[in-house]
């Protein structure tokens, strides 16, 4: 592709509507130093001298979704309590729509604190109920997804599991089966929980741990061979459409049909990896949505992922560095 065909296929994006549904987070942290330990019990005292929060979770994909200038929903179960409220806000705040979120009775928003102290995690508290949403809110988020179908006609729709219970296997049956109906794309960024619970979606996208896992492999020896037989072993099981496998530091791996390949990493300076493979689901699923091309899809992936690596923390990938990057390495 020519950088010309770079600028039309991310132009082509702002285009498109996208759904992410799964399990959105609020991250919360904390600053401060220590400077004494406790009179109460040996452990410090944080001084707290900032707070932030940031849209996590699921929410993180969407927020790569809407960096990108695709028209991004996010459906999702929140609790009925202040940290719901301010996730919501958040997530209107990056043009991301919130008009089918689901607020249940039954659950907490989840919230990971974070307490740092001279760059360094002093504890982290967990706020949540992972167990999964009750027969009501299912129901209630499936009419949300039922609505927002009919509202918004999406040329796919991302779901993003986490393990905290929104994507039940009645939900991911549900929602595969209504975008069969109206010939809406499907992605899945899995879990182990769920993992063969995707039958029929179009693009699966765990990592090589999550596979191994899956499919009981020990061995560690990976190459083109192995990982287009486990394909094959997932394919039994789900009859998905595409295999994206990210590698870690090797890459990425593909197959559709019978095109697959591994695509390698770019040399990067790897600052932190956390949120790569929210940003590898959500820039795959646009530019397969956009051209139907799984390996522009995986090396476009690939390249995203190395990105947001580079940066500390859980950021969104930047449209503009991005775009050069595809021209510098692909055209």
């Amino acid at each position: 592709m020519s950088a010309k065909d770079f600028d039309k296929l991310f132009h082509q994006f702002t285009q498109l509507k996208v759904a992410v549904i799964g399990d959105v987070m609020l991250d919360t942290y904390w600053w401060g130093n220590v400077d004494r330990i406790s009179p109460e019990a040996p452990v410090p005292v944080v001084a707290v001298s900032k707070r932030e929060q940031r849209i996590g979770g699921a929410g993180n994909v969407a927020l790569n979704i809407a960096s990108l200038g695709a028209s991004i929903s996010m459906i999702s179960v929140l609790g009925k309590d202040d940290d719901g409220e301010q996730l919501t806000k958040l997530l209107a705040e990056k043009n991301i729509n919130t008009k089918y979120l689901v607020n249940s009775e039954y659950r907490i928003t989840t919230n990971k604190i974070r307490i740092i102290s001279r760059n360094q995690h002093m504890m982290r508290l967990d706020a949540e109920i992972a167990d999964d949403i009750i027969s009501d809110d299912e129901e209630r988020l499936m009419y949300a997804f039922e609505n927002y179908i009919a509202a918004e006609d999406p040329d796919i729709v991302i779901m993003e599991d986490y393990n905290k219970g929104v994507l039940t296997e009645y939900v991911i049956k549900s929602i595969i089966n209504l975008c069969k109906k109206h010939n809406i794309l499907t992605a899945v960024d899995p879990k182990r929980k769920n993992f063969f619970t995707y039958e029929g979606v179009d693009i699966f996208k765990p990592n090589l741990k999550e596979v191994k896992d899956g499919l009981n492999i020990i061995r560690d020896e990976i190459n083109i061979s192995v990982l287009k037989d486990m394909h094959l072993l997932l394919q039994e099981k789900l009859e998905h459409h595409i295999s994206l496998i990210t590698l870690s530091e090797k890459g990425v791996f593909y197959q559709h049909e019978n095109n697959a390949a591994i695509i390698p990493t770019h040399i990067r300076s790897i600052a932190d990896v956390s949120g790569a493979g929210d940003t590898v689901i959500a820039i795959a699923s646009l530019v397969y949505a956009a051209t139907k091309d799984a390996k522009l899809m995986a090396e476009i992936a690939n390249i995203a992922g190395g990105l947001v690596c580079e940066e500390v923390g859980t950021v969104a990938i930047d449209k503009k560095k991005l775009l050069g990057e595809c021209v510098h390495l692909l055209s």
